[in-house]
């Protein structure tokens, strides 16, 4: 498997992995995207997105379903983390929260949140979403 940059030909398959994902499908600009590969098939993908409020966001990350629980969303992860000194946040279901600390995001509350963060909050709470935090190096 090989982690690297997304290329504009990637794009459809970008979009077709998020969306099968049923994981938020909006600012899916290829150029962001880090992709896992392997044998010439994309296998997962995965993007750090800037809000207007200067936020930024582990966001995407998602894998083809013969390809999970096997290390690659975590490679993609650690890829973009390892791309990324500053603070880091994203957006999860609450069962996903305790897969995130391993890669050094905390869940926080609403006082710690980024403009953006803290209106999207308003409607996680409807879909039992959280927002966690990762300090930047």
């Amino acid at each position: 498997m090989v982690i690297r940059p997304a290329a504009k030909a990637d794009e459809g398959a970008i979009k077709r992995i998020v969306r099968a994902a049923r994981i938020n499908p909006t600012n899916l600009d290829w150029r962001r995207f880090l992709v896992a590969e392997v044998d010439g098939r994309i296998v997962g993908t995965g993007q750090v997105k800037p809000h207007r409020d200067g936020s930024r966001e582990l966001a995407s990350i998602a894998v083809v379903p013969a390809y999970q629980r096997q290390g690659v969303g975590g490679q993609i992860i650690r890829a973009l983390v390892a791309r990324e000194n500053g603070t880091l946040y994203l957006t999860c279901r609450a069962p996903l929260g305790a897969y995130y600390p391993r890669f050094g995001f905390r869940a926080i509350g609403r006082d710690e949140m980024p403009p953006y963060f803290r209106r999207r909050a308003w409607f996680m709470r409807f879909w039992g979403g959280l927002v966690m935090k990762r300090d930047g190096d």
